[in-house]
């Protein structure tokens, strides 16, 4: 009588295939997904130091465009107290 060897290791090796396929897979979104988070953060951060610099530049234009006005008027700086 021989023995011939159980088909049971093909199933195991087609599941194993499977699973191993589908955590390269999730594995791969997770991945993509912190990439995006990070460029999403990093986005984030540079938006906010480019509202701070606008917000810089309009108080010193705004400072520059007072200091004028008062020069023009002939106000001047000092003013009595």
């Amino acid at each position: 009588m021989a023995a011939t060897p159980s088909k049971d290791y093909k199933r195991r090796e087609r599941e194993q295939k499977k699973i191993d396929k589908r955590m390269a897979r999730d594995e791969a979104k997770a991945e993509k997904l912190a990439a995006q988070r990070a460029a999403d953060q990093a986005a984030d951060e540079e938006a906010a130091k480019k509202a701070e610099e606008d917000a810089k530049a309009k108080l010193e234009a705004d400072f520059e465009a007072e200091l004028a006005a008062e020069a023009s008027t002939g106000r001047g700086a000092l003013v009595a107290c």
